[in-house]
């Protein structure tokens, strides 16, 4: 049996696949809410085969936006937006699940076919924060360093975007510690220049994903899981390591996170990472291995027989593909044909599932 499309438990959740769409933004939402290209987009990756399906990073607060076109839910009006998205995906058999990030001072973004570096506050951007008054690079907003009172703002925004998911129907939240975000440029020694209780020691720069984590633990249902995306490495000198992830792992491990998805990067903007076919895949590999946690694996996943044996090795438990499924949204019903398994197709689209044979009845 195809180890791909087993089945996987997690709490009270069975997703139907070990396929997973990776959050992935798409920077067509106005004012935080989500739209008919969300719907179309999320909607036609569900009916792809996918058991799991990520909605992009969505902000907690507006400051906490990648770029001004991103997803909110800092409001109720976005999530009921989002709530119909959710109902559609849930309607082909697959599980909606969000990510809930903080920008920090990656923040104030255009979308990338845009341009690159801050909007200016006088072009419709914002001053960003982050642990440090340290911007990411040339050109860049100097963030503003949070007070100790902001970052536990940061903490209930996360904890009311929580409810607002649940409300939505959203049954898998994703806490975005990755890709030199908020979380992640607490992290890094590299980012965080801090000297109170959230700086300097492993334990206090990692002591806002340990509360965020808690948090939201501690107010989500008991059967719904709790991930969280890291980045395991800053692929730089001096920097957050492997190493440091594993131990992280652990510790989240205890505070009830079920799943780690594991990438790498974003923290720095020269970093030298040496990418190819499954790049990442050992990172998923030693945190699995070395802190008993379920991981993820994502990056240049792009064929069906690599998603299997990665799983089949026991590297992961988790496949998650992003570009690969903009190219082919119905990858894993290709994967399935490829592999041997027997999964259900849309019924609109049986025909397309069959072999190829004359077709006799009308196609109308």
């Amino acid at each position: 049996m195809s180890r791909l499309f087993t089945p996987l438990n997690l709490r009270g959740l069975t997703l139907p696949n070990r396929i997973a769409v990776s959050p992935m933004c798409q920077y067509q939402a106005k004012d935080g809410l989500a739209n008919d290209w969300h719907l179309v987009h999320l909607g036609g990756l569900a009916q792809g085969g996918a058991g799991l399906v990520f909605t992009e990073a969505t902000a907690v607060v507006p400051e906490g936006r990648i770029s001004p076109d991103d997803l909110g839910l800092w409001d109720d009006g976005q999530a009921e937006a989002l709530a119909r998205i959710v109902h559609f995906i849930a309607s082909q058999g697959a599980v909606p699940g969000i990510q809930l990030a903080h920008a920090g001072r990656k923040a104030s973004n255009p979308a990338p076919w845009k341009g690159n570096g801050s909007i200016p506050v006088s072009a419709g951007g914002w001053t960003p924060v982050a642990p440090s008054a340290l911007a990411f690079d040339k050109g860049w907003t100097v963030p503003t360093a949070l007070s100790e009172p902001g970052i536990l703002a940061v903490i209930e925004a996360f904890m009311d975007a929580a409810r607002r998911a649940v409300a939505a129907g959203f049954r898998i939240i994703e806490v975005h510690a990755a890709h030199g975000y908020l979380l992640h440029q607490f992290l890094s020694p590299l980012s965080n220049h801090r000297t109170d209780a959230y700086g300097g020691s492993f334990e206090n720069r990692t002591r806002l994903v340990r509360e965020v984590v808690g948090a939201l633990r501690n107010i989500l249902p008991e059967e719904l899981p709790l991930f969280a995306r890291i980045s395991a490495t800053d692929w730089m000198e001096g920097g957050w390591n492997l190493d440091q992830s594993v131990a992280l792992a652990k510790e989240l491990k205890d505070l009830g996170v079920d799943l780690v998805d594991c990438s790498s990067g974003g923290l720095v903007p020269r970093a030298e990472i040496p990418l190819g076919p499954g790049y990442q895949v050992p990172f998923a590999a030693r945190i699995r291995a070395d802190a008993g946690l379920a991981t993820g694996a994502v990056g240049l996943i792009t064929e069906a027989e690599q998603a299997e044996a990665i799983l089949a090795q026991g590297s992961a438990d988790l496949a998650l593909l992003g570009r690969e499924l903009l190219r082919d949204p119905r990858w894993p019903l290709h994967a399935a044909k490829s592999l041997g398994a027997d999964v259900p197709w849309p019924p609109s689209y049986l025909r397309a599932a069959r072999s190829a044979t004359p077709m006799r009845q009308p196609l109308g």
